[in-house]
């Protein structure tokens, strides 16, 4: 990278001491920054990437020569790809492909099993969607069928957040796991594949499963009412289950089959390049949204302008996660270049503790301190990068995933997740932690389970 030559070519004569120091103060200066003065993201990860830089001996003309270089390569790296997920996202729920998939499982589900196929919808609707907008999409849902069904909300609520969490912090595309996939260079097939055998065991105990004895501690009646019932037009004409279904699984087969080749040992056979060339998470994408173009677009009856707005429209909402994204790709830029990676890495490696306990450790404390997963994955990955240059291809995907399961540990009150739960299902603080914030920790902490336990077997 041409950071990486710039400060190659005059490396800063400083000590372990005194880089370790300017990880933490660059550290705390963005927590401060975010949670002390409200400042956004993008802007915090800005200033403590420099003040990191300078803290750790690089001149300050150079301050933000790595972060520069390190914003360009991680959106030219994933923000491709978060505006293919933005695009399928947008196409599935404008067409009412989103309200099909929920309208057909819970037609076919009775009252007790609604917890669980509240968990099965935001597990599936959440793949190609980011975590925001899954939130937005499903909490009305979650009311709508709690009013409908006269059940409480956190019976259906928790499982329905279990699910969309668990995948916003473990299966690609969502951008913290495409972030440290990057960062770790890590197989993006193989984690994805891993990510959903840990993904599913942790929704099915966080969700439903802990729903049950959650109802008890903070018992919520259903609505009385609720305004969006009505919530699109009956006349509608409406993609099909199948289709739908289909769409949203597409990328997830594509990349899955790109795994299953390369271990299977045909990539290098004329019908193993071509499922290769499929699965590579770009094209995977691209065709996704191709599809998805016509799926939910033009085969309903819209014309080829109004599904062009739609694309265009997609892409407001995640200016900011893309910002935010970039600016974390530049401040692991920062800490690699500047030695800090290195000497964390080595001190991690060196202690008597796994390396999927060290990057989940890692995340956690991160993740308290700010409140965003996105950018406790970022930096979580950066910090201990230097321990998959040792693992194997299996485990530095665990890796990830460990990182992943400690991005969502503890959600509370300088996350605006936790604020939008508690809006929305009415409840007070208290019940917020004994309920929302409980299943975050019971997630990440399962998650880091069952990830272990996969590193005994692969």
């Amino acid at each position: 990278m041409i950071a990486a030559q710039l400060l190659a070519a005059d490396p800063p004569d400083v000590s372990e001491t005194r880089l370790i120091v300017a990880a933490v103060i660059g550290i705390a200066t963005i927590v401060l920054l975010i949670v002390a003065l409200k400042l956004h993201p993008f802007l915090a990860l800005t200033i403590g990437s420099g003040v990191l830089a300078v803290a750790a001996g690089i001149p300050y003309p150079d301050a933000f020569t790595s972060f520069s270089a390190g914003l360009g390569t991680t959106v030219a790296g994933v923000g491709v790809l978060i505006a293919l997920g933005a695009i399928i996202g947008k196409m599935l729920i404008d067409s009412g492909g989103a309200d099909e998939i929920v309208d057909t499982i819970l037609s076919r589900t009775p009252v007790q099993r609604l917890p669980w196929a509240m968990a099965l919808i935001a597990f599936i609707i959440g793949i190609p969607l980011f975590f925001e907008v899954g939130v937005v999409l499903l909490i009305p849902i979650v009311m709508l069928v709690a009013h409908r069904s006269r059940v409480s909300l956190i019976l259906v609520g928790i499982p329905a957040l279990a699910g969309l969490s668990a995948l916003h912090g473990l299966v690609p595309p969502h951008p913290g796991p495409l972030i440290a996939i990057d960062a770790l260079n890590a197989n993006l097939g193989m984690t994805l594949g891993l990510g959903l055998l840990v993904a599913i065991p942790t929704v099915a105990i966080s969700g439903p499963l802990l729903a049950k004895p959650m109802n008890r501690w903070v018992p919520l009646p259903p609505p009385e009412s609720f305004l969006g019932e009505a919530r699109q037009d009956e006349d509608a004409k409406r993609p099909a289950f199948a289709t739908a279904l289909t769409v949203v699984l597409l990328p997830v087969v594509l990349m899955l089959a790109r795994t299953i080749d390369e271990s299977l040992g045909f990539d290098d056979t004329p019908v193993g390049k071509f499922f290769l060339f499929l699965g590579t998470p770009l094209v995977a994408l691209l065709i996704t949204s191709l599809v998805a173009l016509v799926a939910f677009g033009t085969a309903l009856g819209r014309t080829r302008d109004e599904v062009s707005a739609l694309v265009g429209a997609s892409f407001m909402p995640i200016a900011g996660i893309l910002l935010i994204v970039g600016a974390g790709g530049g401040f692991k830029q920062t800490l690699v270049d500047s030695g800090i990676g290195d000497v964390i890495g080595k001190s991690l490696a060196d202690a008597p503790i796994s390396p999927l306990i060290a990057g989940w450790l890692v995340a956690v404390l991160i993740r308290l301190a700010t409140g965003s997963a996105t950018v406790a994955t970022i930096t979580a990955a950066g910090l201990v990068a230097p321990l998959a240059a040792d693992l194997s291809t299996s485990h530095v995907a665990l890796l990830v995933l460990a990182i992943g399961a400690g991005s969502v540990f503890f959600s509370h009150v300088n996350d605006a997740g936790f604020w939008l739960v508690k809006e929305y299902f009415g409840m007070t603080v208290g019940q917020t932690f004994k309920t929302w914030s409980v299943m975050e920790t019971v997630l990440s902490v399962t998650a880091l389970i069952f990830v272990l336990l996969l590193g005994l077997v692969v």
